[in-house]
């Protein structure tokens, strides 16, 4: 089963010139986020990433950075604890959420 989140709210980034290859994303990543072309990582699926934080605490180079916590992980989860529809608009600004 293919676990998705909200689409578009995920603060995972790449910087791919960083990348060493090294492949260690790709193995800690719970979601398949990660996949090797080449020599590099690359995103194979980025909004299925749930922001735990692994792959940017292994990745020695920098290349990754991710807010751990926040974003669509604390969307669904606040959506859950008030009993509405999960929800987050990082691109307007709230605070609550990203």
């Amino acid at each position: 089963m293919d676990m998705r989140y909200l689409e578009n709210v995920v603060t995972l980034e790449l910087d791919q010139e960083k990348c060493t290859g090294c492949g260690l994303c790709v193995q800690v990543c719970p979601q398949e986020v990660f996949v090797m072309e080449g020599k590099r990582a690359a995103m194979a699926d980025r909004d299925a990433c749930m922001e735990c934080g692994a792959c940017a605490m292994n990745c020695r180079a920098e290349a990754i950075s991710v807010r751990a916590g926040v974003g669509c992980a604390s969307g669904i989860i606040k959506g859950f604890i008030r009993g509405t529809e999960p929800t987050c608009d990082c691109s307007s600004g709230n605070d609550s959420c990203c």
